[in-house]
């Protein structure tokens, strides 16, 4: 064993989906204060090696099962690199650094990232292999992150307020990102899916790409409706938000394209490394909500 099979036993890859945590900032206008960016990037830290925690313990609990697929048989410890008592050693670990590090930045951070946990392992241990259920959990795991981001400024905000339209949207995008992984996954380990994972026996293509339409419909129309709704005009006092709505149109349309033209689906992290056009939107849009928000008129 060694530290490179450690640290691709936490997959630093992976950390980009706890960049949900800076929503808050973006959103609450304090992107360029000082003390609230330590906040929300002390924040992310956390939740980036609360990931990895749960990575080493789904490592070590689905070893058995990752050693016969065609891509996790190469993880760390289904390939034999690190001992299983080290994963376990490792996610206890981290779990009780981060719940340390979580108490200092505040007690309403620490209880969305005991939410976290509790859902990632109820995931893990049980809710995995339940039909649907399975990606709502994942979404719900994206929720808590953006739920996490508020929660660390409210010590220096103590007023500020969880946006019902933020959760939405991480709920509505989560969704759309999970069913996407479900099809790839599906159409990659083909008839072996059930043995893999009895839920994927439970999919199918045409039921998955169904629930990709609604989803996919549901996160562009939220967006939308957000950027134009009376509340958000009023607390940002412009009406230009909704000028940042074709660039998440086209970050999902092309994530869409990746999952039925490219085979992609199965890491969005992944695509995002490795897809100019759809690394190219994502900063478009940051770029552009950032103009809006912190230079934009009525």
């Amino acid at each position: 064993m060694t530290a490179g099979d450690l640290v691709a036993l936490a997959r630093p890859g992976q950390w980009t989906k706890n960049g949900i945590l800076f929503a808050g900032l973006m959103f609450s206008r304090h992107l360029f204060d000082g003390a609230f960016a330590t906040r929300a990037a002390a924040g992310a830290v956390v939740f980036c090696l609360a990931s990895s925690a749960i990575y080493a313990f789904n490592d070590g609990k689905d070893v058995e099962v990752d050693r016969v697929h065609p891509e996790k048989r190469d993880r760390p410890v289904a390939a034999g690199r690190v001992p299983l008592s080290a994963a376990w050693t490792l996610a206890a670990a981290l779990m009780l650094i981060t719940a340390a590090a979580g108490a200092l930045i505040g007690p309403q951070f620490l209880a969305a990232l005991g939410a976290f946990y509790g859902i990632n392992l109820a995931y893990s241990m049980w809710l995995k292999n339940v039909v649907l259920l399975d990606v709502m959990m994942i979404a719900l795991s994206f929720v808590t992150r953006a739920v996490a981001g508020v929660m660390a400024l409210r010590p220096l905000e103590p007023d500020l307020e969880i946006s019902p339209w933020l959760l939405v949207c991480t709920l509505f995008l989560a969704l759309f990102l999970g069913f996407g992984k479900r099809r790839h996954e599906l159409t990659l380990l083909e008839k072996e899916a059930s043995g893999h994972r009895a839920t994927l026996g439970e999919y199918t293509p045409v039921f998955l790409d169904q629930l990709i339409a609604i989803v996919t419909a549901a996160t562009i129309i939220a967006y939308a409706i957000y950027t134009v709704a009376p509340e958000t005009i009023a607390k940002f006092q412009t009406h230009q938000l909704v000028a940042t709505v074709p660039f998440v149109a086209y970050g999902v349309f092309r994530y869409l394209f990746l999952i039925q033209r490219r085979g992609g689906g199965g890491s969005p992290s992944r695509a995002l490394y490795r897809d100019p056009p759809l690394a190219l939107a994502v900063a478009a849009w940051i770029v552009a909500v950032a103009m809006v928000l912190y230079a934009g008129g009525s």
